[in-house]
């Protein structure tokens, strides 16, 4: 086995020696970011030159540069301006690099963790070197460049720094994935990690974990490869190899001369009985390279892990000889405020927020991502599968296939060593048509499957997928249909039935995508109590499903009651592999400029700044342990109905009881049951006094001392309110250097109008600034209601700013801030 694993790493590295120096992954010891000292400018210039020729005076001061830091994006904020296409075009980046190689005729090299989507990097004038592909890592030696620069004359006016330019460009290109067609901005800039590394003359190219182990777990087999780049005259190195356990325990300790001219095999090893990678357990072994040679000496360190996985055909997932339910959801690369910019502790803190969630299982749509996310996913115990891409619009030409196929090769390459990945995507949506006058689905079956034939030869020790193209489907290993029940088709009372039927159709079913969106601080008024009035209760549930889809909404209400059918139905399933929600956070997106906050798919279970939905609490309470209890509403101010009438008050929680209280009054204890739909049972029918409610919840288990409580207050509206007629609007003081404005859409009787779906419009004039284009429901100056109101933040500048609102119906209103 492990000389097969040898053989195939030998044939990938001949067949693509061409891109070695793109898609390598080494986790490099001598490693710095550059993340500050940048200047940038969003427009193409003349030439490079523009970027570096001395300026005589003010007048030659231009085009003008701004100071950024690096993860930098294009559209941090455009991407969800309501009125203008976010910008698609060239953006320039320099700085000046003081460059000290420690090694002797060591290599420089400026090492990319992604930039999008077509990069050019120069040295001075000279170019070094370009990338195509906003997704994959890849690196650019330039040793030789700055040997160069250092021997010209104009080097001295740089005071013995290197000056460094970068073109990005994320224009419009049909013969590049993925298409503008996608349901996500191609984004702009170095929106990733840039690292300056330096090496010796002879240094590791790749270092490959290859682990294998038995259902069982009985025997524990690992195989280290390598590869080198060598720019020196000695062909033979030591190498000294170190294996630890995951408590840091050294079991293995080699040291050996090896040939650096060809790809190497430094170590086979059997471990009994190892510590197995599991998302409960995510144990991770770790081992240390050290290279020593006439070039120096330099040290590698990889992490990897030992699990077991299989899908069974027409049958359910399998982790370790046992069965798991895949329980999951999706991530883009985007962020409030600085579009894909992310940085390493956003990253770390929605990644724990998943998992806190209850995730063990994540689909990364739709391209490879940031080398953080697939360690984070090692670490936190998330099962991972990650494409490619290949997003709608049809199939191009040899370039198009050829950046496929070159991004394919990458994202396995600089992958394959975490225990976290199980499935490689091929594509996405690949039936969508429209970039081409031709759309031929015999030549997209064909390209599939070379690509699936590339995938296997690469790494076969995972499974190939695709999502939502019926014609393809029989050739990738895993597939997923398109469902959607309770919202772009049917009622989600619909779910089993369907994703039952859609399973039969293939081999390996795993349901990814489903759910639909919500308008963070939107609710509606539901009458569930009725359903536990009716008698047919099959017959209510899909009555009800049917009448509050009809009603489009888009509350948080609805989207909560389509999770929880999902999940208790899926408790019910045991042939289902799993499930991914689709996504964990808003995101932004150029195909839908109508929505509640323009340009932002509003289908996270969190908002684009982090903040957990109402759904969030749904999720944890079926996929966790620890005890936790949430009361519905926490974002809903106002409730209304009439005097008298029965309201009901949700509670979601993991507890095996939970008690409410009303203004300080019992209404009772009930028992979860996970099958009790809405609430899994705890769910209470009261009439609320009019004016100020309090509610008050604890839950306990019945295993645990320990309970949990939560709180909520909200205001019960009993007068009737009808059309939208004014706008009323107040200033609330934040701090000292922030407020709040409220706008409420109100009838002629001056009530606020609690089922208001109006866009609001902010604007201001003055010092102070309004804090907008982030695509929350707060942070946007064109926003739809949430139950008649909307809020923006406005930063407070020393003298005096008008607020001016207005709405679709109602004249604009002034409020001045002194």
């Amino acid at each position: 086995m492990l000389q097969d694993r040898y053989k195939r790493f030998v044939i990938a590295f001949s067949l693509f020696t061409w891109a070695i120096t793109v898609f390598s992954q080494v986790n490099y010891e001598n490693k710095t970011r550059l993340n500050d000292g940048w200047e940038f400018i969003r427009q193409d210039l003349g030439n490079v030159w523009e970027a570096v020729r001395p300026v005589r005076n003010d007048s030659e001061k231009v085009p003008i540069w701004t100071k950024v830091s690096l993860p930098h994006c294009f559209n941090a904020t455009d991407a969800v301006e309501p009125d203008v296409n976010y910008y698609q075009g060239p953006g320039w980046y320099k700085t000046l690099l003081d460059i000290d190689n420690p090694y002797n005729n060591g290599r420089t090299i400026l090492h990319f963790e992604g930039a999008g989507q077509k990069t050019e990097v120069y040295i001075y004038t000279t170019k070094v070197g370009s990338h195509t592909g906003g997704y994959d890592e890849w690196q650019v030696d330039i040793t030789d460049a700055i040997e160069n620069f250092r021997n010209m004359e104009d080097s001295q006016r740089f005071g013995g720094k290197i000056p460094l330019i970068i073109r990005c460009d994320n224009s419009r290109d049909t013969e590049l994935i993925p298409s503008d067609l996608s349901d996500f901005n191609l984004y702009g800039g170095i929106y990733r990690y840039l690292n300056l590394v330096y090496t010796p003359s002879l240094s590791v190219r790749n270092l490959q974990t290859n682990t294998n182990v038995d259902e069982e777990g009985k025997i524990g087999k690992l195989s280290i490869l390598t590869d080198f780049n060598n720019f020196s005259d000695t062909h033979t190195a030591n190498i000294h190899i170190k294996i630890f356990d995951p408590q840091g325990k050294l079991i293995k300790e080699d040291t050996k001369t090896v040939n650096t001219s060809s790809p190497q095999e430094l170590l086979s090893l059997n471990i009994p009985k190892p510590f197995l990678w599991s998302p409960d357990k995510p144990a991770l072994y770790s081992c240390e390279v050290k290279l020593t040679s006439q070039a120096g000496e330099v040290t590698y360190k990889e992490k990897f892990g030992f699990r077991n996985f299989e899908f069974k055909e027409k049958g359910p997932f399998f982790l370790n000889g046992k069965r798991l339910l895949l329980r999951g959801s999706h991530r883009h690369e985007d962020q409030a405020g600085v579009g894909a910019a992310m940085t390493e502790e956003q990253m770390i803190e929605e990644m724990k927020l998943m998992k806190t969630m209850g995730v063990n299982f994540i689909r990364l749509g739709h391209y490879q991502q940031s080398r953080i996310i697939l360690n984070l996913c090692d670490s936190l115990g998330i099962l991972v599968w990650e494409e490619i891409p290949w997003c709608r619009g049809g199939l191009g030409g040899d370039r198009y296939k050829e950046q496929a196929r070159r991004m394919l090769t990458n994202m396995i390459e600089q992958h394959r060593n975490h225990p976290s990945i199980i499935l490689w995507g091929m594509g996405n949506e690949n039936d969508w048509p429209n970039d081409f006058p031709e759309f031929d689905k015999e030549q997209i079956r064909s390209f599939m499957k070379e690509l699936h034939t590339l995938s296997h030869q690469l790494d076969n020790t995972r499974l190939t997928s695709i999502r939502r193209c019926d014609f393809c489907s029989d050739i990738v290993d895993v597939y997923s249909p398109s469902i959607w029940a309770g919202w772009y088709r049917g009622i989600y009372t619909d779910y089993k039935s369907v994703s039952n039927m859609e399973m039969e159709k293939v081999n390996r079913f795993l349901h990814v995508e489903w759910g639909g969106d919500s308008h963070t601080g939107r609710h509606a008024e539901y009458d569930y109590a009725s359903l536990d009035q009716a008698e047919d209760k099959e017959k209510a549930f899909a009555d009800f499903a049917k009448a509050t889809k009809e009603k489009s909404d888009w509350s948080e209400t609805y989207i909560t009651d389509i999770i929880e059918w999902h999940l208790k139905e899926q408790e019910n399933m045991p042939w289902l592999t799993g499930t991914a929600y689709w996504p964990f956070k808003d995101f932004s997106t150029p195909v839908r400029p109508d929505n509640p906050i323009p340009y932002v798919n509003q289908k996270g279970v969190v908002g684009r700044d982090m903040s957990p939905k109402e759904v969030y609490y749904v999720f944890q309470s079926y996929w966790t342990e620890k005890p936790m209890l949430h009361i519905y509403g926490h974002s809903w101010p106002t409730r209304w109905g009439q005097p008298g009438e029965l309201k009901t008050i949700k509670v979601y929680s993991n507890c095996d009881k939970v008690e409410l209280f009303l203004n300080g009054k019992s209404l009772g204890i009930k028992e979860r049951d996970s099958q009790d739909f809405p609430a899994a049972g705890l769910r209470w029918h009261t009439p609320f006094p009019a004016g100020k409610n309090t509610v008050q919840a604890i839950g306990w288990k019945n295993k645990i001392k320990t309970t949990v409580n939560d709180e909520i207050e909200f205001d019960y509206e009993t007068r009737p309110f009808g059309k939208v007629a004014d706008i009323k609007v107040s200033v609330k003081k934040s701090d000292d250097s922030t407020y709040w404005i409220e706008a409420e859409l109100i009838d002629s009787n001056g009530i606020v109008v609690l089922d208001s779906k109006e866009y609001i419009f902010f604007d201001s004039v003055g010092e102070g600034i309004l804090v907008k284009d982030m695509g929350t429901a707060t942070a946007s100056d064109k926003v739809q209601a949430v139950n008649g109101r909307a809020h923006i933040m406005l930063e407070k500048r020393n003298g005096r700013t008008v607020i001016a609102v207005k709405s679709e119906s109602a004249n604009t209103r002034m409020v001045t801030i002194e």
